[in-house]
């Protein structure tokens, strides 16, 4: 008799383009090993006024008050899940979740984000469907952490590492890197490449992406004095900021070295044909950016786990931190050059990928799913454990 196929509940929300690349990315995958999947924004469905309401205050808060945003991410680090307000902040969707269960009824429920709904629903019922996370930052921060969670897909041991001191049990923690689409496992840098963007291939290529919401600061002022290094392009990607792109075509449309994308889907082609990258330090961009061998230059992170997650980049030595213009200029001619920096920025990106994290963190979930569900534990949070980076 053949196989029962497996239905997959994943659940992800829409605070930038990350998680629900990663969400796709696994569904991807789930599909092509004959489960049926489905995608859920809970949030988004739960409350679809307040989520675009808070979506709106996410984006700005890049540029309006990246201070505040902060606060709330490191005030809310180490919060342990067995508090009352940690209660509170999981159970927002339950609602919507039970309907969405008894709807769906999956096999197995994988989170993408740190709105934790599920494992507090098996908190309060003791319903039994199996609970996945994984995780999309390369620092650790206790919203994803529950102790009804069966099995964590991490970045990196360090990250591994300090769960175990928080108590999570070692065999419920899987280093299996941050899942991104197929179109990242085979890349080729060819000449019709260089042609469909309009590119010389005999200039070094400077990739600079904005975010998929554009949010990235002070594009405009420094666009001219990166094009005017020698025998360097420019590839700016704005994402789905028009007025960005209008700003910047008018600053530095006119110069045959800058060429000007909006949101663009095929970032494994950018990637696959550029030298470095400056970006935000989202955790799917870094990770993309580390599969296609890129030094990154991380321009003024905000405060959170974009901050974080370029702090430890810069620990590895995979990526430089540029808080002003003039460190900015002087990282690109660093990195576009055969430098030793270079040399050092590729040596650490190639001890941090992870070679087909998808497909394993896929076939790991499913073995798993004829497992107990996990019984809870209790996690010792230790006050300053998760505020450290390792060397």
């Amino acid at each position: 008799m053949a196989e029962e196929r497996k239905k997959i509940l994943i659940l992800y929300a829409s605070y930038g383009d990350g998680h629900i690349q990663v969400s796709k990315a696994l569904k991807e995958q789930f599909e092509s090993d004959g489960c049926e999947v489905v995608l859920t924004d809970l949030f988004a469905e739960a409350y679809p006024l307040l989520n675009e309401l808070t979506k709106f205050i996410y984006i700005k808060s890049y540029t309006l008050f990246p201070k505040l945003y902060g606060w709330s991410y490191y005030s809310t680090r180490e919060m342990r899940d067995d508090t009352l307000f940690s209660s509170w902040f999981h159970s927002w969707g339950l609602r919507k979740l039970k309907e969405v269960l008894r709807r769906e009824q999956p096999d197995a429920v994988v989170n993408t984000f740190p709105m934790l709904a599920m494992p507090e629903l098996r908190k309060r019922t003791g319903v039994a469907i199996p609970i996945f996370t994984v995780m999309t930052d390369y620092v650790l921060h206790s919203r994803w952490i529950h102790r009804f969670i069966d099995k964590y897909y991490v970045a990196t041991e360090d990250l591994r590492t300090q769960m175990i001191a928080l108590g999570i049990l070692a065999e419920r923690i899987i280093v299996s890197g941050i899942p991104l689409k197929r179109s990242f496992q085979s890349l080729t840098r060819s000449e019709a490449l260089y042609e469909k963007y309009g590119l010389d291939r005999g200039r070094r290529t400077l990739l600079i992406m904005a975010g998929s919401y554009g949010v990235l600061s002070g594009l405009r002022n420094i666009c001219s004095r990166l094009a005017s290094l020698p025998e360097t392009q420019l590839l700016i990607v704005c994402g789905k900021n028009e007025s960005l792109l209008e700003s910047l075509r008018a600053a530095a449309g006119h110069l045959p070295n800058v060429h000007l994308l909006g949101f663009c889907k095929e970032m494994h082609e950018l990637m696959s044909i550029s030298e470095a990258i400056v970006t935000k330090p989202g955790g799917v961009t870094l990770t993309e950016s580390i599969q296609c061998g890129l030094p990154l230059i991380l321009l003024r992170p905000v405060p959170g786990q974009e901050r974080d997650n370029a702090v430890y980049l810069a620990s590895k030595g995979a990526a430089f931190i540029a808080n002003d213009d003039e460190a900015l200029v002087h990282h690109v001619k660093t990195l576009l050059g055969d430098s030793p920096e270079r040399r050092k920025a590729l040596q650490a990106i190639s001890a941090l990928r992870k070679a087909n994290a998808t497909q394993l963190i896929v076939h790991d979930i499913l073995d798993s799913l004829g497992t107990e569900p996990a019984q809870p534990e209790a996690p010792v949070l230790q006050r300053g454990v998760m505020s450290g980076h390792f060397s």
